[in-house]
């Protein structure tokens, strides 16, 4: 059998497998359980989505607008900065119950299939302004714990989809360190976690970078991602995430 046979045989049994696995195993909506779809338009349109127009057009903090309280000079210097080592920063929802499982799902049980559905949210979340100025996306690398543990770099996967949608190139322009769990680590200890934690390659020099990531939460992670980057010479750098916990 030629290669251009082998290759349709292959194409035949995963469909075959595809179909028995729906059959045995459905698809079913990582919320309401419906079957169908891993995110039924009805519970992605009841998401807590955050208001652009009512965030802080620098951090990101939901609500602060007109007077920001996660990134005032107080803040910063609380968390050992002068200023912000990013341009900006967006996030598509709030961290809620429905945000949690929908990462838990993806990140913890495997559900590789919600990545398309994340990265659609952070995608339309990106203003288009950002656009003009960025020459590729990248992610916040997964430890190499964390990547065997799932068997997948969670970040990666979405980000990539992301940059397809966005008709950006992904670049893989940060390495990871070692670091802690952040899940069970406060403020504080989230913050010295991430200090120094990743690598940034020589290509991002000169480059406007968007830096994407699953779960902001004291912005530690992103944080140091980006002061990476921009040590390394990125010309800007602008953060996205999918949730925010406020």
């Amino acid at each position: 059998m030629g290669e251009g046979g082998l290759s349709s045989v292959r194409r035949y049994a995963e469909a075959t497998g595809y179909v028995l696995a729906e059959l045995l195993w459905p698809t079913r909506c990582a919320l309401c359980e419906s079957p169908g779809s891993l995110l039924c338009e009805r519970c992605r349109m009841s998401l807590a989505y955050i208001d652009l127009w009512k965030a802080c057009p620098r951090c990101g903090a939901p609500f602060g607008w007109r007077q920001c309280t996660e990134c005032n000079g107080f803040a910063l210097e609380r968390m050992g900065l002068g200023e912000l080592p990013y341009e900006a920063c967006v996030s598509a929802v709030m961290f809620d119950d429905a945000a949690a499982r929908i990462v838990r799902r993806f990140k913890d049980a495997g559900e590789q299939g919600l990545a398309s559905h994340i990265a659609f949210m952070v995608a339309c979340a990106i203003p288009p302004g950002w656009l003009h100025s960025a020459d590729a996306l990248t992610c916040v690398p997964a430890t190499d714990a964390a990547r065997r543990r799932r068997g997948f770099d969670h970040c990666e996967l979405f980000a990539r989809e992301c940059a397809r949608l966005l008709g950006l190139p992904f670049e893989g322009l940060l390495e990871p360190g070692r670091a802690r769990d952040q899940r069970r680590l406060g403020r504080s200890g989230r913050l010295e976690n991430a200090r120094g934690r990743f690598g940034a390659l020589d290509a991002c020099e000169g480059k406007g970078v968007i830096l994407v990531d699953d779960v902001l939460t004291t912005g530690a992670t992103l944080l140091s991602a980006s002061e990476s980057l921009k040590r390394a010479g990125a010309r800007s750098v602008r953060c996205a995430s999918f949730a925010r916990v406020y």
